[in-house]
């Protein structure tokens, strides 16, 4: 059997007219950043990489050492391939400018550069998100406003996940595709074809310790669930939660399932917790190319016109049936 690698399987997608040049060189280079970090989470104590940084992010949260390092990994090795105008981090405050003596590109990358970065230090799985659109046509350097785009404009969107295995997730907008990186080789090698998400589950994931918080569409979605064979879904559910979005989705998206980390008492000031343009607008687009919802519990999350670069909003996403329950139990609510 012929094994195809990311490179090929690109170049296979720019001849079908679904990349341009430019966005598969550009995701090769994500690709490549995205081995180094996999190298640094694999080393762990041996590198010295683990514990916390001393500093904390935009959003005021320590961050660990592989936080800076996956950052600064990923901003370096796109800074001067030509195909970018400007990124975003999830680390950084403000819009990452080109430096002015490397060319730029017609795209927009935004990124979360370890996500589930507080199970480093226990060795459980992380990973890295991220998320391709058009720069705006315009003069000087793109600006915040640039990347002020709803989810459903996005040309490409993916995760690469650090687990037992490397693996990279890939949509450029025509169905999810996941590649495992062969060590020996160097290359992400395409095993898994147009992955789907099953409509019907019996898998939930939400972080339990929030539950005196949550509105009450949520408690009562949660309670048919928890009640099992004796309640009105008349079947019994198993609750899965790793507090690694990338884990977690993943799951869903290899044997279904559905991933909430709705809007609470905790993070309503906030307007939600995790963040729309380099967490849930990526995972919506893979979602919904393997089949599946995503909403906010209210409306669709890749219809949401973002107003801020480090804009929160809650997620509900995973198999469409129960996708569609919980957003309707907050519709009547």
């Amino acid at each position: 059997m012929r094994r195809v690698t990311l490179t090929q399987f690109l170049i296979e997608q720019q001849r079908a007219g679904r990349v341009s040049a430019d966005l598969r060189l550009l995701l090769e280079v994500v690709a490549r950043a995205c081995k180094a970090i996999g190298v640094n989470v694999s080393k762990g104590a041996l590198a010295g990489v683990l514990g916390e940084a001393g500093t904390d992010n935009v959003q005021g949260e320590a961050q660990k050492k592989l936080d800076v390092i996956a950052n600064e990994i990923l901003l370096q090795a796109n800074e001067w391939g030509g195909h970018l105008a400007a990124m975003a981090s999830e680390e950084v405050e403000t819009v990452h400018q080109i430096p002015f003596d490397f060319p730029k590109g017609g795209y927009l990358l935004m990124f979360d550069p370890l996500d589930g970065s507080s199970n480093i230090d226990i060795n459980v799985t992380v990973g890295t998100i991220f998320s391709v659109l058009r720069n705006p046509e315009g003069e000087g350097d793109p600006t915040e406003e640039s990347f002020m785009q709803p989810g459903r404009e996005q040309v490409a969107a993916g995760y690469a996940i650090y687990g037992p295995s490397t693996q990279l997730v890939l949509t450029v907008g025509k169905g999810v595709h996941a590649f495992t990186l062969d060590r020996e080789m160097g290359s992400f090698i395409y095993t898994t074809p147009y992955m789907t998400v099953p409509e019907e589950t019996r898998e939930f994931a939400i972080n339990a310790s929030n539950a005196r918080h949550w509105e009450a569409p949520v408690q009562r979605y949660i309670s048919e669930l928890q009640e099992g064979k004796a309640g009105p879904r008349g079947v019994d559910f198993n609750m899965r939660w790793v507090a690694s979005m990338v884990a977690d989705v993943h799951r869903v998206l290899t044997r279904g399932g559905i991933f909430m980390y709705p809007l609470d008492e905790k993070c309503r000031a906030q307007g939600g917790k995790l963040r729309l343009m380099y967490e849930a607008n990526p995972m919506a687009m893979l979602i919904e190319q393997a089949g599946g919802a995503a909403t906010t519990g209210r409306e669709r999350i890749l219809d949401i016109q973002p107003d801020k670069l480090h804009q929160r909003v809650p997620v509900v996403l995973g198999s469409k049936s129960e996708v569609e329950r919980v957003t309707s139990y907050h519709l009547e609510a």
